[in-house]
């Protein structure tokens, strides 16, 4: 009897374990959004909060894709993530990476662009619409009002001829060839088209007039004040265009002949992070100084977005010539201890990290021996924010997925 319950009882255990089947999991969870910090984007949290190292206000990020249906070497980032990680990108293509001569130059205006803006005629300076040195001005803004009687004197001539024509109508008087000769002596001392207009229209006289820019720049020099009495080809103010500057140097007597006139050089500048800016040798000076026997050598450089001001460090780096090799920025390469690698831009927009083989280079440029074509998009600021979202993805192995 003993024996027949036991074997019920196990007959019961063995049925209630059949019932119990283990469900094996399908499904990853994936995490579909992260908060980061916008000034610490190697932040990232799965909740809401404040940045634990500035204590700003997070920002919640939406991931494009799922760990399931994205590579693991990919890296997909938002418009917003790229914005504030200040992402820029260079081309792969041959550069100099020969050794280089690198030169500490100052930053100087260009005088070749500067103009000057000088009175017409005598007179007593009324008003100044202009009164600040760096102040931006175009030609056709109001610099001054002046009071001048032979300005007033020439404006009377003019209304009178343009009032005889229509008044007393004379076959003997050219009164058109009047009007024109009064009308240029008006332009000749500063008056506008558009002003004269404006005196037949109005036809009167005023004691002061307004003289406008004939010049466009940035101002650097203010020579009168407002009650100064100026006289003719007396100088008004000064202006530069900022548009190019020159970046100024000096070079050793025994260095002299290495370079010429039109030479490329790599212009740094510490103040703006290191960007480099493309310059050419401008001018060399045929004389040595007299008490420190080195030569002055001048770099012209463009200045379209305004970024570079006049004052300002820059290094001069000028190649011993001829050594092209295909490279990539200096600053696109993180080196570790398991190698050399540079994050890439795909067609689709994602980013992809390349092992790559390296030669040597100079400070701006490093040859690439291997693992990159010419024509491929590096990344050459921002690498390490895409370092964070790897790690983010695939742990703390760097190098899953990189290709060679």
């Amino acid at each position: 009897m003993i024996k027949f319950k036991i074997l019920v009882l196990l007959l019961m255990l063995a049925f209630a374990a059949c019932k119990q089947k283990p469900q094996a999991s399908t499904a990853k969870t994936t995490l579909k959004a992260y908060y980061t910090c916008s000034m610490h984007p190697q932040v990232h949290e799965d909740h809401d909060g404040n940045c634990p190292i500035c204590g700003m206000k997070l920002i919640k990020v939406e991931l494009t894709g799922t760990t399931s249906n994205m590579a693991s070497d990919k890296v997909i980032l938002t418009a917003t993530q790229i914005q504030l990680a200040a992402i820029q990108t260079d081309t792969v293509k041959e550069q100099n990476t020969g050794s280089e001569k690198t030169l500490t130059g100052t930053v100087t205006t260009d005088e070749n662009s500067a103009q000057e803006l000088s009175a017409r005629l005598a007179g007593r300076i009324q008003k100044l619409f202009v009164r600040a040195i760096g102040e931006k001005i175009s030609a056709g803004q109001p610099v001054y009002a002046i009071y001048s009687e032979d300005l007033q004197e020439a404006e009377k001539e003019y209304l009178l001829a343009k009032q005889q024509q229509k008044l007393l109508p004379n076959p003997d008087i050219d009164y058109q060839q009047l009007i024109a000769a009064a009308e240029s002596k008006l332009q000749l001392w500063g008056l506008s088209s558009s002003q004269i207009k404006n005196l037949a229209a109005f036809g009167k006289d005023s004691p002061t007039t307004v003289i406008l820019s004939k010049v466009t720049g940035t101002v650097s020099d203010i020579a009168v004040h407002e009650g100064d009495y100026v006289t003719e080809g007396m100088t008004v103010l000064k202006t530069q265009s900022l548009n190019s500057l020159w970046v100024e140097a000096q070079l050793y007597a025994n260095e002299v002949g290495n370079y010429k006139v039109s030479d490329q050089v790599n212009v740094s500048f510490p103040d703006l992070g290191g960007k480099i800016i493309s310059g050419k040798v401008e001018f060399m000076n045929p004389e040595l100084s007299e008490n420190s026997k080195v030569d002055l050598i001048r770099i012209s450089v463009p200045n379209n977005q305004g970024l570079i001001r006049p004052g300002m460090l820059a290094y001069l780096t000028i190649g011993n010539g001829g050594n092209k090799n295909l490279a990539v920025p200096a600053s696109a390469v993180l080196t570790d201890s398991k190698g050399s690698r540079v994050w890439v831009k795909t067609a689709d927009g994602s980013f992809t990290a390349k092992m790559i083989s390296v030669g040597v280079g100079n400070q701006f440029f490093v040859p690439v021996t291997s693992g990159l074509v010419a024509g491929e998009v590096v990344v050459t600021s921002g690498a390490y924010l895409l370092n964070s979202e790897a790690i983010f993805k695939n742990g703390s192995d760097q190098m899953v997925g990189m290709k060679m």
